[in-house]
């Protein structure tokens, strides 16, 4: 049932799985339809907190330092335009 802080029926994740990233980005989107920036923040501050439940869960010893360091990889290879470099 939607009402509270969201318009839209979302489904409820389990924290530690997928479904919960899933759940919080959904509510995001919510929040983002309301025009709430505040909501949205705090959606997207949630959606970290899923994703470290999920990379404890499923990837212990990981962290988000270690997805940012990729993150940057792949943002570097999209910039220089090609993912091998010729070196």
């Amino acid at each position: 049932m939607a009402g509270g802080y969201h318009l839209t029926d979302i489904e409820k994740g389990k924290l530690g799985e997928s479904s919960k990233i899933l759940e919080e980005v959904m509510e995001l989107i919510d929040a983002e339809q309301q025009a709430v920036k505040i909501m949205a923040l705090v959606e997207l501050s949630d959606l970290v907190g899923a994703i470290e439940a999920y990379l404890e869960n499923h990837h212990p010893g990981t962290t988000l330092d270690d997805l940012k360091k990729m993150s940057q990889v792949t943002k570097r290879a999209f910039q220089v335009g090609e993912r091998v470099s010729d070196a």
